[in-house]
Parts: structure tokens; sequence; C-alpha cells
């Protein structure tokens, strides 16, 4: 059974956001419910199948990490009633993400080979190659589209454009590499490296909030860190758990989300292939198995368990 479109009327309910991967629904202007469906998207195109499954573990690592790093940063979330449900506090967001990258691979690697050095307006050293670590971890931002393709764009841009005042850009910089210092710790401490990832914020009574999802397979990208430095100094790709194997099927199936591309077939068998390697990384990042949570009703059972939180809540 996969989830890959909800139409829910819960107590309180304003409206709701249909993402790329959640459905949000706002409660009395006051809490938001995200449903994390078993849609998957790349290229900023949502495919046309869903991954069993990958709902529930999205949820479910990015709960994980929300309380393992409440600690050092102040985040949205209140309770999770629902395997594939996060509920927390309504907060204004910010209409950028903070993209943090330890190593130059991905986007920022197929930019760089182009000749680029000059990332969102952070100079890149000339030698590098793929797959190299930083000297340091690097920021580079997005505008958060509501469609299409997220933009590219450096800090000085966001604060002249007034997109977020310099005082809370400050804060959120702050956050970003605090989180990604303790999210690259937990990784490390499970054998992988935390190779990129990005972080949403909003700003709630005056105080900016870390949103959404952070440190999942959709929002991050892993490598093995056994046979990392062997692999490197080979030349040859890293083993990695994230959706760079999704894009990479995609790019050798002809298709980056551009204009007159065509989506190439989703089987079964590759649905379930990809379903498993979310598993995979699941496992790898908690140390724990996964306990798929399976129902008939996949929609039914959210919209108990959350209509049932909600009569308790606040």
């Amino acid at each position: 059974m996969t989830l890959t479109k909800t139409d829910f009327n819960f107590p309180g309910q304003r409206g709701v956001y249909h993402g790329k991967v959640r459905d949000v629904y706002n409660i009395n202007d006051d809490l938001l419910v995200m449903v994390a469906t078993d849609r998957i998207s790349a290229f900023d195109v949502i495919l046309p199948k869903g991954i069993p499954g990958k709902g529930q573990v999205l949820n479910q690592i990015a709960a994980k990490f929300l309380d393992a790093t409440a600690d050092i940063v102040p985040n949205w979330k209140l309770a999770t009633p629902d395997p594939m449900v996060t509920v927390g506090l309504r907060c204004e967001g910010f209409p950028v993400e903070m993209i943090i990258r330890g190593y130059l691979t991905g986007s920022a690697w197929r930019e760089y080979k182009k000749g680029c050095r000059l990332l969102c307006g952070v100079p890149l050293p000339d030698g590098m190659r793929e797959n190299e670590r930083f000297p340091e971890p690097i920021i580079t931002p997005t505008t958060k589209a509501e469609e299409g393709h997220d933009e590219n764009i450096s800090r000085e841009e966001i604060i002249a454009q007034g997109l977020v005042s310099e005082e809370d850009y400050k804060v959120m910089e702050r956050y970003t590499r605090a989180l990604f210092a303790r999210g690259s710790e937990i990784a490390a401490s499970k054998g992988l490296i935390l190779v990129d990832t990005k972080y949403e914020f909003g700003k709630r009574d005056g105080k900016v909030l870390l949103m959404d999802e952070i440190h999942t397979p959709d929002s991050s990208r892993y490598f093995y860190a056994d046979g990392y430095e062997e692999r490197f100094a080979k030349g040859e790709p890293q083993r990695q758990l994230s959706k760079e194997f999704v894009r990479q099927w995609l790019i050798d199936h002809n298709f980056m989300g551009q204009a007159g591309q065509q989506v190439p077939e989703m089987t079964d068998e590759y649905c379930q292939s990809v379903a498993d390697r979310y598993i995979e990384l699941y496992e790898h990042i908690t140390g724990e198995p996964f306990q798929p949570a399976i129902d008939a009703d996949l929609a039914g059972r959210i919209e108990k368990a959350v209509t049932t939180y909600l009569a308790t809540a606040r």
C-alpha cells in the first residue's frame, strides 16, 4: 500500500498545502499537521508512482533527529500521533532553504565541473575532485519555490532583497552549522558520513524555530565511512545512502526535469528497490530495525490518530 494523495478535513482545519512530498494541514492558525506521503520527487518533479513505506521512513527519521537536536536548536515538533504524521507549532516560514555541504558532490559538483568557482556567493578553491571534503562546511542557500525549481541565492542577496533580516539570517546560519555538526556526529557513530543536507526555519513569537524534516534521505546525502578514503583516492564512486541514486537513475534514462523530457517507467520492482534503500538508510542511521506500519486503509488510520490527538492537544 502507498499513500500518494490526502484530502483530510480535521477539526479546526483552516487550509492545506500540498507539497512535493508532504501535505501540511493548518489547524486554527496555531498548529500544523504534516503528513509524510509516499510520493517521491526528483529534479523538483513529483514522480508518477509512490514508494512503499517511504512516508513512514521520512517521518520517523525526522522525528528522531528533531528530538536529538532539540537541546541545541528549538524546533516546531509537538508529537507524532501516527508513523506518517508529525504535529507541531505553526510558524511563519522563511522563503529560503539553508543547504550546508561538507563535500563537493551532487549538483555542486555538476556546477563545479562546468567551471563554477562561486556557489551562492561562496568561493570554491581550484583543483577539487568529486566527493572531496571541503576544508570547512559551506552554506549554499536556495530560494524556496512554490512551484518549479528552487534557485541558488547568496547570503548577501537574501538580506538585500529583504527575504530574511540580517539578524535572523545570522541565527539561521548558527543553527545550520550546529545541526550539521550534531548530525555528523550521530552519522559517524553509525559508520556514516553526513555529506550535505538542508534545513528550513520559521519564526513564531519572535523566535526562530527549525521546521519540517531533518537528516532524512530526501533532504540529506550520506556516504558509508568505511572505504571512503580508498574510493576517493581511486576516483571511484562512493557507496551512499541518499536519494541521489534515484536522480542518477533518471539521468541515465535522459530525464532531468526539463521541458519535453519523459519520466522513465517506474516498475513495481523498481519502486520496491527504492523502498529497500530507504529502509536501509533508516536502519543504519537509527540503529534500529524498521517496523512497517502496514494498513490497508492508511488514510483512515491517519485520520483517526490525528483527530484523537487534536481532541486532547493544547
